[in-house]
C-alpha cells in the first residue's frame, strides 16, 4: 500500500498541476496564447495575478467526489452514488452566495482553495441545484462539456477489489457524470478515463497506449448495446492514439486537428499529450494547454493520467512549490488509498474528518 502511495498522490497533484496551469488560457486560441506568451506558447503557471497557482472546478469536483465517497465507507455504507451527490451538493453551495450551514459533511468545503469560484462550466452548476440530477439512461440535458470528467479520477482512485467490481468503475462513473451532463459522449468518455487511470494504478507494468486501447474496449463492450456512441468515441479515441503513433504532424498541429472543445475531443487531447511525452511530465502539460481548446480540462486529465503513471516525485518542484492546496492533495489521496479504519477501531484522525467533517490540523480555513 505505501509503495503506491506517490502514483495516488502523483494522480491528484498532476490533476491539479494540469488544472491551474491551463486555467489562465483556457479558452485562448493558439495565436492568442503565442502573442501574450511567446511563439512556444505557456511554459509554466502565469502568477500575475495570483500568489499561488490556483485549481478550478476540475480539481475541485474530483476532490470533492473523493471525500463524499470516503464518507460513505467511514459509514459502512456502499451506496456509493448518494453520498458523491451529497457532497456535490456542498461543492455546489461553495460556488454560490448561500450561507453555509453550521455543519457540514466534507472537510473540503471549509478550505478557501476548493471553494474559490472558478467553475468551468456554469451549466453543470445550473444542474447540480436541481432536485433531480440525471441519469444515463434518463438524461437531463445533452451536455456533452469536459466539466464533470474529472469524475472518472475519484471513481479510479477509490478503486479496489473490496469496494468495486471492474464493472462498477465504468458505471459508477458513468452515472457521476450524467447527473450533470446528459450527452453519452460525455460520459461514456469519462468512463475511458477511469478505466485507463485504474489500469495504470493497478497494471502500472503496460504501456499507456495498451492501457488506453484496453480502456476503450472495455467501454465499448460493457455500453454498446445501451449506447451507440460507444462505438464512434472509440473510433475517434482511436485516432487520436494513432495520430500520435504515426508523427505526421507536428504536435502544434496535432493538438488543433483534436480541437479539445467538447469532453471526447478533451480526452482525445490529454491522451495525445501522454503519448507522445509517456515519461515527460513538463513536457506533456506545456503540449496539454497550448491550444486553442479547453486548455485546462486537457491539462487536469493528462496531469492525472501521468501523475498516476510516474508518481509524485516525477513531478518537477517548480510546480508543486507554486500549488496552493498541496497538502489537502496529499491527504486525500493517502485516505482513498487507505480507506476508512475497521468499524471496530477508533481513528481519531480519521473520525475528525470523515465524521465531524473538520480538516487535517494545520490547513488554513475559512
Amino acid at each position: 500500500m505505501e509503495k503506491n502511495l506517490p502514483f495516488y498522490r502523483g494522480c491528484l497533484l498532476g490533476m491539479a498541476v494540469g488544472d491551474a496551469m491551463g486555467y489562465t488560457i483556457d479558452g485562448k486560441t493558439w495565436p492568442e496564447i503565442q502573442e501574450n506568451y511567446g511563439p512556444n506558447g505557456l511554459l509554466g503557471y502565469d502568477l500575475q495575478e495570483a500568489e499561488y497557482a490556483q485549481v478550478t472546478s476540475y480539481t475541485q469536483f474530483a476532490a470533492f467526489l473523493c471525500n463524499g465517497l470516503l464518507l460513505s465507507v467511514s459509514r459502512g455504507k456502499v451506496d456509493y452514488l448518494r453520498y458523491a451527490k451529497l457532497a456535490l451538493k456542498e461543492w455546489t453551495r461553495s460556488q454560490h452566495f448561500y450561507r453555509d450551514p453550521e455543519t457540514s459533511l466534507c472537510w473540503l468545503a471549509k478550505l478557501p482553495q476548493f471553494r474559490r469560484k472558478h467553475c468551468r462550466d456554469a451549466r453543470m452548476l445550473d444542474n447540480l441545484r436541481l432536485e433531480q440530477f440525471g441519469a444515463m439512461d434518463s438524461p437531463k440535458n445533452h451536455n456533452n462539456a469536459p466539466g464533470a470528467l474529472t469524475a472518472a479520477v475519484a471513481v479510479a482512485m477509490f478503486y479496489n477489489e473490496k469496494r468495486l467490481t471492474p464493472e462498477q468503475v465504468g458505471t459508477l462513473t458513468g452515472e457521476l457524470i450524467a447527473l450533470t451532463h446528459g450527452d453519452p459522449e460525455a460520459f461514456l468518455s469519462g468512463v475511458v478515463l477511469a478505466y485507463a487511470i485504474t489500469g495504470i494504478l493497478h497494471e502500472p507494468g503496460l504501456p499507456l497506449a495498451d492501457q488506453f486501447q484496453q480502456a476503450i474496449a472495455v467501454m465499448d463492450g460493457q455500453f454498446r448495446s445501451r449506447f451507440f456512441q460507444a462505438e464512434d468515441l472509440a473510433l475517434q479515441l482511436r485516432r487520436a492514439i494513432a495520430l500520435a503513433k504515426s508523427g505526421t504532424v507536428s504536435v502544434q498541429e496535432g493538438m488543433e486537428q483534436l480541437g479539445c472543445m467538447d469532453a471526447p475531443q478533451c480526452l482525445a487531447g490529454a491522451m495525445y499529450a501522454c503519448l507522445l511525452y509517456p515519461n515527460d511530465f513538463d513536457s506533456a502539460i506545456i503540449t496539454a494547454v497550448n491550444h486553442s481548446g479547453f486548455s485546462a480540462a486537457v491539462g487536469a486529465i493528462t496531469g492525472a493520467i501521468l501523475g498516476a503513471k510516474l508518481g509524485e516525485d516525477a513531478l518537477p518542484d517548480f510546480y508543486l512549490e507554486s500549488l496552493d492546496c498541496i497538502d489537502a492533495l496529499r491527504c486525500l489521496a493517502a485516505d482513498m488509498i487507505s480507506g476508512a479504519p475497521a468499524l471496530s477501531i477508533f481513528d481519531d484522525s480519521w473520525d475528525h474528518k470523515y465524521v465531524q467533517g473538520f480538516p487535517p490540523e494545520g490547513l488554513p480555513q475559512i
